[in-house]
Parts: structure tokens; sequence; C-alpha cells
């Protein structure tokens, strides 16, 4: 099979099985999303889920959230991990929104990176979820999944390298929904440590599979 071919068949996979794919972080606009995947950088979903309507609540705009004192935010996120530097990341995050972009959460990723607790990965979510620019960001699910599945070749050993070869073989109006294909097949099927091989649909592209048989 070539890659071209294995690209195919998974790609069609996913349209035929789950033809709408989103993030799983809830948000109502731009600034809440960029909040919200902030701090879910080593932290799960729901937890992130569970603590953006308290902060939301009382810093609603970028503009509300710079003008945040350290001590009246941190309380709001100590259940997250690494609530130290992240309330000192959305503070700053914040406060260039308001400095250098006018209010507005820009919708380029070098723009993005340049923003407080904003890296690659999480510029290209924002602008992939909200814009649908065709952006892959690469967490330890699509990371995961990309070499299991053989999308991604052995020697893409980074998240850029695993980005730029996906990028390329993806055919781009899927890319913004792959990103979510992949993180959701990760998160629930194609599991680190016990991957559910048995209920997974994608056993005859599957690499790791064919090292791991089914006993």
């Amino acid at each position: 099979m070539t890659k071209k071919e294995r690209y195919s068949q998974v790609i069609q996979y996913f349209l035929d099985t789950t033809p709408v794919a989103e993030t799983e972080l809830v948000y109502d606009n731009p600034f809440q999303l960029l909040v919200a995947v902030i701090l879910s950088a080593q932290c799960t979903d729901k937890r992130v889920n569970l603590t953006t309507p308290g902060i939301f609540n009382v810093y609603p705009t970028p503009q509300t959230m710079a003008g945040a004192a350290f001590d009246e935010l941190f309380p709001l996120i100590r259940s997250i991990s690494y609530p130290n530097n992240k309330t000192k990341h959305l503070i700053g995050m914040a406060n260039m929104l308001q400095e250098q972009f006018s209010g507005e959460v820009p919708m380029t990723v070098e723009e993005l990176v340049q923003l407080p607790g904003v890296g690659r990965k999480t510029a290209n979510v924002i602008t992939s979820v909200i814009d649908e620019q065709p952006n892959m960001a690469v967490d330890t699910h699509v990371f995961r999944v990309s070499h299991r599945l053989g999308l991604v070749s052995k020697k893409a050993t980074t998240p850029l390298a695993v980005e730029k070869e996906l990028i390329k073989n993806i055919p781009s109006e899927y890319v913004h929904r792959a990103h979510h294909w992949l993180i959701l097949h990760g998160r629930y099927t194609c599991l680190a440590r016990n991957p559910k091989c048995g209920e997974c649909g994608l056993k005859e592209w599957c690499n790791y599979l064919k090292k791991h048989p089914l006993s």
C-alpha cells in the first residue's frame, strides 16, 4: 500500500464515521477558546471545561482579564496543572491583546505565538478551529496515532516534523477536521498503554497492530 492510498483510506474512514469532528473544549468566542487552550496544556479538556465557566463569569473579555491581579485570577484556576505559570500567561496574553491587537484574537500563527503561553500547537488549534485554516496542531494523541497508522515516517520524531508530513499529505480542505479525527481517535480508541484494537475500525491500515497482533 502506498502512502497516498493509506491516507486516502484513513481519511475516507473518518469521513464515513465522524463527518463532524470538533474540539471538546467549551467556548463561545475566540477569546474563550484561547483561554481554554492555554489552560489545556498538560491538562484534560474535562478539567478545563469545569474551570472556565468561573473564569469567564469574572473575566469575560481581554479587557477585564488584562486588569486582573494574580491573586484574583489564581484561585479560579488552581485546580488546573501549572496554575502559577498559567495565571501569569493569561494576564500577559490579555494585556498583549489589548495593547497590540485592539482586544481581538489575531488569526495568524505568526501573530498568535507572540502571546504569552501560546506556542505553535496552540496557535494551530485557534486558527484551525475558529477560521478553519489548514493548520495541524500536533499533541501527544496526534503524534501517537499518526505513527501507529503509518501516516508519518519513523524519522518524524518531533511534533513539527509530524505536522509537516501530515500537512503535506492531507488535502487542505480536510486538515482542520483531521486534527480532531486523530485527537479523538487517540483519546478514546488508540490509547497510549492499552489501545482498544479490537474495536478499532482502522485495523486494516495499522502498523502498530501488525507488530502487536490481537491474542
